[in-house]
């Protein structure tokens, strides 16, 4: 049995006139006739009563008939559902994230794909960079956006939000008085920093921008989330380096400082599976650079 026999079927059980679902259907009467006898060879009965002047449904056909609405209801459902997987309006889409991407654009982009595309299944899952490096490998995660540019074998990374790097010195700290703060009056300070082995790209950056100013940072304590490392600066422990967004973590007894040096920014990367061609991690993508570039021209106004 094909998909056309419940056509040319519903179309004879819906006219009850085999000239009129010929006509309906632009076949001839005599091949629609065959197809159903066909039809009906094939099933073993009777699906219509004909006369000369009348057709009518057998009970059996009555049956077929509802069984064969509900049959193409279910496949013109898979049909969409299909279409709609293949356009990443469905599915499920898993984010792993650095705690310091929801102090910038992260919620405003979340926000904006869960409206355009509200059947996609969110799962958020806060982690440190080489925590989504792993997760991403294990497939744990679908899209990572992490704090430094890695390089990993198997993952496409790119910069969708470059930003600088400010101190953050605790509200009573002499140089809070100053407007920016040269890396060289930082070499005495007891410094804060994110563990090498959760971060490393984003470590290594601030220990070779000290280097670079003439000394080694003094590590005072080491915390895992950025939240924390202001935290602990408010609370007179030392200072941090840290991305230009903390500043929208609004935490008293916390005083951020520009740097005087001109120095290489760090930002948030988009990191992905290379070969993974899943088109709700396409459309996420997509989103996430269209609303990036539209802030950025937006502040440029």
């Amino acid at each position: 049995m094909e998909l056309r026999h419940l056509h040319y079927f519903i179309a004879v059980a819906e006219e009850l006139h085999f000239s009129r679902a010929a006509e309906r259907l632009h076949i001839s009467q005599p091949p629609l006739s065959q197809q159903i006898r066909s039809l009906e060879d094939e099933l073993g009965v009777k699906l219509f009563e004909r006369t000369k002047r009348q057709v009518h449904l057998t009970e059996a056909g009555k049956v077929f008939l509802e069984r064969s609405y509900g049959v193409l209801a279910q496949l013109e459902q898979a049909i969409e559902v299909t279409q709609q997987i293949g356009r990443g309006e469905v599915g499920r889409l898993a984010i792993g994230f650095v705690d310091s991407a929801m102090y910038m654009l992260l919620p405003e982009i979340l926000r904006v794909f869960r409206e355009q595309f509200p059947a996609v299944e969110l799962r958020l899952h806060e982690l440190t960079t080489a925590q989504q490096i792993q997760a991403l490998h294990h497939k744990q995660v679908d899209i990572g956006i992490v704090r430094s540019a890695i390089s990993e074998p198997g993952l496409s990374v790119e910069c969708f939000l470059p930003e600088s790097l400010v101190v953050a010195l605790p509200e009573t700290h002499p140089l809070c008085a100053q407007t920016k703060v040269s890396l060289s009056t930082l070499a005495s300070e007891s410094f804060i920093l994110f563990p090498a082995k959760m971060g490393p790209v984003f470590y290594e950056q601030i220990i070779t921008i000290c280097q670079q100013a003439g000394f080694l940072p003094k590590v005072a304590q080491e915390a895992v989330q950025m939240q924390t490392i202001v935290g602990l600066v408010a609370a007179g422990l030392g200072i941090a380096i840290v991305p230009a967004s903390l500043q929208n973590f609004h935490r008293s007894g916390v005083i951020y400082r520009p740097l005087q040096e001109q120095i290489p920014k760090t930002g948030l990367y988009l990191a992905w599976r290379r070969h993974d061609s899943l088109p709700v991690i396409r459309e996420f993508l997509l989103l996430a650079r269209k609303t990036t570039q539209w802030e950025s021209n937006h502040d440029d106004t």
